[in-house]
């Protein structure tokens, strides 16, 4: 780029032309995230009963367990939760759809506590809200700030340290337990299979059994 900048301004001539940069890949780098150890840490953070408490440890279960965006947990709605049908409505700004799981046990139970016990009365339909005035919606960058302490908290060291690395140990619990990467990537809410094949290189029980694999009578 400086010699590009360079022949700009008519100090050299020709040199860009033959640098050659080094090739960056697609997918190059690995998913950002803790251990699925480290992350039942986390949750395990969130065992007392203050209100910041347990409305977190529902927040962090849907992001952990669902693999949710921290956009799509902030504009979760009350009617999002169907407690007859036990499924929970996702709306997928990116995909302009809605998507629906099964309600897990573990996190009905999560949110249906910090209903009775800590969401304030109020008009606003948004599930979950502030604990203190003025009364609104969280935010997606307030939920960031959740995981991020926990970590800190944890001396848990991670390179992404927002709330989106547990949708990537999410992803990486999926492929370990032995879901394809289809089955991840419907999940995850992904368009295609090309965003979720990053997770194929942390697979390291697949690409084990890979290097096992006697491939002389191929050669």
């Amino acid at each position: 780029m400086f010699f590009r900048y360079a022949e700009g301004q008519k100090w050299t001539n020709g040199v860009a032309a033959g640098i050659e940069a080094p090739r960056m890949f697609a997918q190059e780098g690995l998913p950002l995230g803790p251990s699925w150890e480290e992350v039942q840490k986390i949750i395990a953070c969130f065992s007392d009963d203050t209100a910041a408490s347990i409305r977190d440890r529902a927040i962090v279960l849907l992001l952990a367990l669902y693999g949710l965006r921290r956009g799509e947990v902030a504009g979760l709605c009350l009617t999002d939760v169907d407690w007859v049908g036990e499924m929970l409505h996702i709306s997928r700004p990116k995909q302009r759809c809605f998507q629906q799981y099964p309600l897990i046990p573990v996190v009905g139970d999560a949110i249906l506590r910090y209903l009775k016990e800590v969401r304030p009365r109020c008009p606003h339909r948004e599930l979950f809200l502030s604990l203190t005035a003025p009364i609104r919606p969280i935010r997606p960058s307030s939920i960031s700030h959740i995981v991020r302490s926990r970590l800190a908290t944890l001396g848990i060291e991670v390179p992404t340290h927002g709330a989106h690395c547990l949708r990537h140990a999410c992803a990486r619990h999926l492929l370990t337990a032995g879901f394809s990467l289809k089955e991840v990537g419907d999940h995850l809410g992904h368009r295609s299979v090309a965003a979720t094949r990053i997770y194929a290189k942390v697979d390291l029980v697949g690409l084990r059994q890979v290097a096992e694999l006697d491939l002389e009578g191929l050669l």
